[in-house]
Order: structure tokens, then sequence, then C-alpha cells
């Protein structure tokens, strides 16, 4: 009987899983950042929908500048308009005139 001083085991191969360990941390870590960082794909959708949203809101905004702008100018010194002074005099003083019935 002979017996074999040198026993070949076979030892994993520990620069090969560390290699593969920080292949896998980096890919999911640049995974994590594509999909939820600054820029990732769900801060675009946020972005897109906010800008919807500021755009229907700086638009609403513009057309009651509008408006203002033509009531300005109907009540300016240049062009003045009797009856939406009248109108505004009633609304914001509530005068009423002598001859008239207010019903509430």
């Amino acid at each position: 009987m002979s017996i074999s001083l040198s026993k070949s085991r076979s030892r994993p191969n520990f620069g090969g899983m560390m290699y593969f360990a920080l292949t896998a941390t980096l890919a999911a870590y640049f995974a994590f950042a594509a999909v939820q960082g600054d820029y990732g794909v769900l801060r675009q959708a946020q972005t897109a929908g906010e800008l919807q949203s500021l755009t229907a809101e700086r638009d609403a905004l513009l057309t009651e500048l509008e408006k203002l702008k033509i009531l300005t100018h109907r009540l300016s010194d240049d062009y003045l308009d009797i009856d939406l002074l009248d109108e505004q005099v009633r609304s914001v003083l509530g005068y009423i005139r002598a001859d008239e019935i207010v019903i509430r």
C-alpha cells in the first residue's frame, strides 16, 4: 500500500470570485443609478410630468394676464369704458342708484 503524500485538492479561485463580485456590484450600482438616480428613467418621467403641469399653469396665467391688461386698458385715462367703470363701482364699492331695487 502506498500512501500518497501530496493530495491534490481543488481550492476555489479567490481572484476570480472577487472579480465576479466586483463586476456584479458595479453592474447593480449602475442599474440602480440608471433607474432611480438624479438623471434616471423615473426622474425623467417625473420631470416630464412637472413640465406638462407647469406649462398648463403658465398658459392659464398668460390668459388671465391678457384679460387683466384688457380691463386695465378699458379703465385707463386714454380709453374709459363707462359701462365697465359702473360695473366695477357696483361690485367693489357696493354702489346702487336711488331708483334701483336690490333683491338678494
